[in-house]
């Protein structure tokens, strides 16, 4: 059961120590996801009060399901803005239309999740490589702190998912600027700022609002233009469906697949680096789908939009002391507590206070360290970054995934392509053959043999380079050459057309009067060989388990080892019972 439940696994030996650290991690992190909720609902042009249903059933689902003890699920930033993105390109009339498709959306994204994780896709998250959400995580980043100007500057700017457009439509309000509002909004940001630096135990995102609330009461800043938010609903949030359609499907299920994985992405990564920081193995990847799925469907039953993994409260979780997700529950507490009680005392506060507290925590995003370590390691895959960063900064938040996956695809069929092909020498005194490249006067070269090795599976996409590759040091080798021999260690797959391929080669190569041995064949690649037809054009007494074995077979052809000649028989037998 605790592979379906899994705190089951923690629960039995839970004890009174523990409770004391979750509580205190619970409330701590509570006390940030009541702003934090609102002002990323905000963000995905949602009533502040939906970042707060967003906190509640998620939370409660994910603590059950959930494998990770210290992720703390609820509203985050970048999906945000992907609702906003995606919800942005259709043609929707009205508040209550627009929240009614995000919870359809929410409950699309958890069907995918739920899907993904039943029949154990997980492995899919691996297209999204880190170039790539480097890339996006940056560029989405400056999305969503420009996005946020209309509310510090407290002026009506027309949103756009395109920074550009963001720009020229900010500068043709600049002269509408309230300054009231700009400067609440500085100096939110210069306090968090400021106590990030100082003291991170601090809850600087609740002394912001704190002040923001009191200085709008006290000082009356409402009849000076400062945008407030207003009435907040009072209660907990009511048991609706979503208005499910099937054009409402086709129209959102590009950006709902796109949510499912980038929401999936960020909770298997938050996950997986708070395991090494603590030491711990918990989390199983199919799993954790499930517990997404389930808590984003039946979230989106109780007016929650997508919710996943957050990176700031998660280490804020993490670094409180949390032991299980019985900490989520407390956070839970807390803000069903603000919505029972506490809702009138948000309602002078500021936008511009969201608005800062928005632009630090997506400020973090933006990743600077790992675009340098490219340029100095990886400059192929710094393109894959920029082409990834630039697309969803200048096109669009879905496209810019979309183009950096395409970018990725098709480095790595590039290199596939186009892989390391190495010619061998044998290294003085010893058996071992080498790169005559790296190892230069150590190896002993011979105008009768050719030694080379492949460092990739022989399939369609590189048989023709392959192919060039080997006879071109063919022919520099020159007449004086007798034999070629093919260390086969890293050829883990060969497909039809690389067999075919390496036939035609064969049989070239002994049209010529060379002869031809492979070395080193793993067990899958010698059933390939066996069953493609390769070793009928080989010989099998040219299949030799190590390259110094094929060297004495070339010298004299008598000296068949008892173990090349098992391991050429056990393939055959292997082959031939397959076949059977």
């Amino acid at each position: 059961m605790q592979k379906f439940l899994p705190f089951l696994g923690w629960l039995p030996t839970y004890k009174k120590t523990d409770f004391t650290k979750d509580l205190i991690a619970g409330l701590t992190v509570g006390i940030v996801l009541v702003p934090q909720g609102m002002a990323y609902a905000m963000i995905a042009g949602l009533p502040p009060v939906y970042g707060l249903y967003a906190a509640i059933t998620p939370l409660i689902i994910y603590a059950f399901l959930g494998t990770s003890r210290q992720v703390a699920v609820g509203p985050v930033a970048m999906d945000s803005i992907l609702v906003a993105a995606g919800l942005g390109t259709l043609a929707i009339v009205g508040v209550e239309n627009y929240v009614a498709m995000a919870l359809v959306l929410s409950f699309m994204v958890g069907a995918f999740q739920f899907l993904l994780g039943l029949f154990r896709m997980g492995f899919l998250v691996h297209f999204l490589s880190k170039p790539v959400i480097s890339g996006f995580t940056s560029g989405a980043a400056i999305i969503i702190i420009f996005s946020q100007l209309k509310h510090l500057l407290g002026t009506d700017i027309e949103g756009s998912s395109q920074f550009q457009q963001l720009v020229l439509n900010a500068f043709e309000k600049l002269g509408d600027t309230n300054s009231y509002d700009l400067m609440i909004g500085l100096i939110g940001i210069l306090i968090i700022v400021a106590f990030k630096k100082w003291n991170k135990r601090i809850p600087a995102v609740l002394l912001v609002v704190l002040l923001g609330i009191l200085a709008v009461y006290f000082l009356g800043l409402q009849d000076y233009g400062v945008a407030i938010v207003g009435t907040v609903p009072e209660g907990l949030p009511i048991f609706k469906i979503p208005d499910i359609t099937f054009k409402n499907l086709l129209d959102i299920w590009p950006i709902a697949f796109t949510l499912a994985l980038v929401g999936y992405l960020e909770t298997i990564s938050i996950g997986k680096a708070i395991e090494e920081k603590n030491n711990t193995n918990t989390i199983d990847p199919n799993q954790e789908l499930i517990a997404l799925g389930t808590a984003n469907v039946i979230g989106s039953f109780f007016q929650s939009y997508m919710s996943t993994a957050s990176f700031s409260r998660s280490a804020i979780n993490n670094e409180s002391g949390a032991r299980t997700n019985f900490a989520s529950l407390i956070s839970v507490v807390l803000v069903v507590l603000t919505l029972l009680f506490f809702t009138p005392f948000f309602y002078y506060l500021p936008n511009a206070v969201l608005a800062s507290i928005i632009m630090v925590s997506v400020f973090s995003l933006i990743d600077f360290r790992y675009p340098k370590s490219l340029f100095q390691h990886r400059k192929d895959e710094l393109l894959v970054l920029l082409a990834t960063f630039v697309a969803t900064l200048f096109i669009g938040i879905k496209e810019g995934i979309l183009i950096g996956v395409l970018f990725s695809l098709l480095l790595m069929v590039y290199r596939t392509s186009n892989p390391h092909f190495a010619i061998l020498g044998n290294i003085k005194n010893s058996d071992y053959y080498k790169n005559i490249k790296r190892f230069g006067d150590e190896v002993i070269l011979r105008d009768d043999l050719l030694t080379v090795r492949f460092d990739a599976q022989l399939y369609f996409g590189n048989s023709d380079y392959f192919k060039k590759q080997l006879l071109k040091a063919v022919d520099d080798k020159g007449e004086g050459l007798k034999a070629v021999i093919l260390n086969a260690e890293a050829i883990n797959y060969i497909d039809s057309t690389g067999a075919r391929m390496l036939i035609k080669v064969i049989d070239d190569l002994k049209a010529r009067g060379l002869q031809f041995y492979i070395a080193g064949a793993i067990g899958p690649a010698r059933d390939i060989i066996f069953r493609s037809g390769i070793i009928n054009s080989l010989q099998k007494e040219h299949l030799f388990v190590k390259i110094k074995e094929a060297v004495a077979y070339f010298e004299d052809p008598k000296c068949l080892t008892a173990l090349q000649d098992k391991v050429a028989h056990q393939n055959k037998n292997a082959v031939t019972n397959v076949t059977n």
